[in-house]
């Protein structure tokens, strides 16, 4: 469990950053879940965040990524004659010159730059929205298409592996703990049905058909910062998840989420399709923000990434139903069932729309 940060705590963490001038405040900021926030504003803003070691258990090898990324991103928008201070998070070293801080409880620490006169939003409005947030993570991409992603660490081993995501359902579905097997056997069939697709990503990668990449994971709206004068997608936060993957998987999550027509956790499942219009606007805009740096395969690629990213996610939220509820935080009865009924209703709808998602593709292609 988290230990409670008390005031003398904060203080100290604040106190160990190189930050300029005097503590005038430091507040609790954002809605974030995970990790937490603090703005602190000395002569100019920063933000705080103590480290979520219950879910990053490496908090080192986390911290070398970041500190790996962020430099080349910093570098990479220099040369492409932008602002590194906006168009990057900067982290600021400790005052003996680290990358993060330990505090007295042993609680891990870190601070960049505070981004001023730029918002994060937690929905989808318009397709604008969601096209900024296309072109972010596909310039993110672009960004990081040289940095060397065999280098970085896994800070959630196996996040998207889907063939290893299925062999735990089936043992799920083997063991029955639970005893809820019965009741779901058509959301088993629908999974068993779709098995030979799990791995067909992993295997173009071992092929090397498909390129290993710099992967943020969780590229969800409100993890880009959109500027307030342009309304522009500006900056690409939350790097925890940064890790070696494939960039099909990075679109793909944000189609999942983003492109469909009904919540995570709809409990009606029929109201869950593909928005063509919104599918359109995403990969319009990734494409462009990615410009030439992906290769043919992975643009071919995008709409297996979103398929793949859809089925996965459903199969993890059954695999937790059938073991009790254990991973995914739930708030009723069902609710696992919910999500996984509405993902797979998702991907049933996009095996429906599948050769207009690859028209899309196709054309958003040859206008980036």
């Amino acid at each position: 469990m988290k230990k409670e940060i008390t005031r003398e705590i904060l203080l100290e963490a604040a106190g160990a950053f190189d930050t300029q001038g005097e503590i005038v405040s430091c507040e609790p900021y954002g809605s974030g879940h995970i990790n937490d926030t603090f703005r602190l504003v000395c002569k100019r803003p920063y933000i705080l965040q103590r480290m979520n070691t219950e879910i990053f258990k490496n908090p080192q090898a986390l911290m070398e990524n970041i500190e790996g990324v962020t430099s080349y991103l910093r570098r990479s928008v220099m040369e492409r004659g932008g602002d590194p201070d906006r168009e990057a998070l900067t982290l600021v070293r400790t005052r003996d010159g680290k990358s993060f801080y330990v505090d007295s409880q042993g609680g891990y620490w870190r601070a960049y730059l505070f981004i001023e006169n730029a918002t994060g939003y937690d929905q989808v409005k318009d397709a604008n929205d969601f096209y900024q947030s296309g072109y972010s993570f596909g310039r993110f991409q672009g960004l990081l298409a040289g940095y060397p992603a065999d280098k970085l660490w896994e800070t959630i081993p196996d996040f998207h592996n889907t063939p290893k995501r299925f062999e735990t359902f089936k043992k799920a579905v083997k063991e029955d703990v639970c005893g809820r097997a019965g009741s779901v056997q058509a959301e088993i069939a629908f999974v068993m049905d779709r098995a030979e697709k799990m791995g067909t990503a992993q295997a173009m990668l071992a092929k090397g058909e498909l390129p290993l990449r710099v992967t943020h994971n969780d590229t969800k709206l409100n993890n880009i910062l959109i500027d307030n004068a342009t309304g522009r997608g500006l900056c690409v936060i939350d790097l925890d998840t940064v890790m070696p993957g494939l960039s099909i998987f990075d679109y793909g999550d944000s189609i999942r989420f983003g492109a469909n027509t009904a919540a995570e956790d709809e409990p009606d499942a029929s109201k869950a399709s593909l928005s063509l219009p919104l599918f359109e606007a995403y990969t319009k805009g990734f494409l462009e923000g990615c410009g030439k740096d992906l290769t043919d395969n992975e643009i071919r690629m995008l709409p297996w990434g979103a398929y793949l990213m859809t089925l996965e996610c459903g199969t993890r939220f059954l695999t937790d139903y059938l073991q009790g509820d254990t991973y995914f935080h739930i708030t009723r009865e069902n609710h696992n069932l919910d999500r996984c009924r509405t993902q797979f209703g998702l991907a049933a709808d996009m095996e429906k729309k599948w050769g207009q998602m690859e028209d899309i593709v196709a054309r958003c292609a040859k206008r980036s």
